[in-house]
């Protein structure tokens, strides 16, 4: 099953520069936003990150950042615990 979270609220970026194509992103990512194209990660579905920060922990080059813990991650945990829709107010 595809996980279908809010759309646009991501704080995940990459740095394509700094990326070596190590492939650890791919790694540890527990929804697969990432893949190694042409040796240099790349961002499948900016969408589907819950900004859990491992990407951006795991990275020894610093190419990734994420600020865990807000955004679409939070809005979800925020409107299940309340019981209303997700918002990222």
């Amino acid at each position: 099953m595809k996980h279908l979270y809010l759309k646009n609220v991501s704080t995940l970026s990459l740095d394509e520069e700094k990326c070596t194509g190590c492939g650890l992103c791919t790694s540890v990512c527990p929804h697969s936003v990432f893949e190694i194209r042409s040796s240099k990660a790349v961002i499948l579905d900016k969408d589907a990150c819950i900004e859990c920060g491992a990407c951006a922990k795991n990275c020894a080059f610093s190419a990734i950042r994420v600020v865990s813990g807000v955004g679409c991650a939070f809005a979800i945990l925020n409107g299940l615990l309340r019981g209303s829709a997700p918002t990222c107010d």
